[in-house]
This record gives C-alpha cells, structure tokens and sequence, in this order.
C-alpha cells in the first residue's frame, strides 16, 4: 500500500481518522454539507435532482471509513439545520438517519473489501430505504399520498444517486493521487 510521509497509513481502503489532519478534513466535509445546499438553494438549482448535502457525506464514507461517514452523515443535516432551517423539521429525522446510513454503510463496506461502486451503489439504497421507513414512522410525507411523495421525493433523486454511485469512487481516486 502507499503511503506518504507524515501521513497516516491508508488500510482496507479508508483513511484512519487517526491525526488532527484527518478530522479537519470531517469537519470541512460538515462544513460542505452546510453550503452545498445552500448554495443550490440560492441559485435555485434543483436540490431534489442533485442531493447536495449527500455527496460530502458519501465521500467522508468512502475516504475515512465508517466511523468518518457516520460522524458527517449525523453532523451534516444537524449543523444544516442550526443554521439555516433546512432541513424542515419535519424532515430532519428522516434525512439524518438516511444520511449517517450512507456515510457509515458506504465507510464499513469498503473497510471490508468492497467495490467503491458497489459499496455506494448498496449504501444509498439501504439510505433510502431507511429515509422512506422514518417518513412512513413519522407521517411526514407532506400531506401527499405515499405513492405521490414517492414520485415527487425520491425519484428526482435517482439521479443524484446514480452521479453519486458514478462519481464518487472517481474522486476518491483522484484525491487519493494528491
């Protein structure tokens, strides 16, 4: 395996969160889960089609393993919420569990050897999986019928995820080369 000087040892895959460098990099992955959807947000891009506040939380997944996906994938929708409304509220629990599913399944399966495709592709379905229970569980479907929210919220995200699935592992790789 590589590894470069002054850096911790890449194994199974995932970066250890083992040096200040390495949470600074969480907490900038935090920090992206804030602005990205800010940012859609203002220009009115369409936050349901791009999941913006996905990718980094993804991405924390696959470079720092699950203990990295888990901590971002809680933290992202929380500080978002803090400091900015958004999610609603209403919304919060269902989207904070899909996404800690997403870093720390995406994480925990590369840990144990998986494709980064694969890994992705398998976290965001279980992610969705668990979003669609928690909205069933707090009948938060926006006073839609289930069918209806389904098709007004999760298949515009099908794109998101399968950019995400595409996407990812190919910026992994490109950051691991840095």
């Amino acid at each position: 395996m590589k590894t470069r000087q002054n850096s911790p040892t890449i194994s199974a895959g995932v970066i250890p969160l083992a040096d200040v460098r390495a949470w600074l990099v969480v907490a900038l992955f935090i920090a992206a889960a804030v602005i990205l959807p800010a940012v859609c947000h203002i220009t009115g891009l369409p936050v349901r089609w791009l999941l913006p506040m996905h990718w980094p939380i993804v991405l924390a997944g696959a470079l720092y393993g699950w203990r990295g996906g888990l901590i971002t994938g809680l933290l992202g929708p929380l500080s978002n919420y803090a400091l900015t409304g958004y999610p609603l509220l209403l919304k919060l629990l269902p989207m904070t569990t899909e996404l800690a599913v997403y870093g720390a399944l995406t994480g925990w399966l590369i840990e144990r050897g998986w494709n980064r495709f694969a890994a992705i592709g398998t976290a965001l379905v279980a992610g969705r999986l668990v979003f669609l229970s928690a909205i069933i569980l707090t009948s938060a479907t926006d006073g839609l019928g289930f069918g209806a929210y389904i098709s007004a919220a999760m298949l515009p995200g099908l794109a998101g995820g399968i950019g995400m699935a595409a996407g990812i592992p190919v910026l992994v790789k490109l950051i691991r080369k840095c």
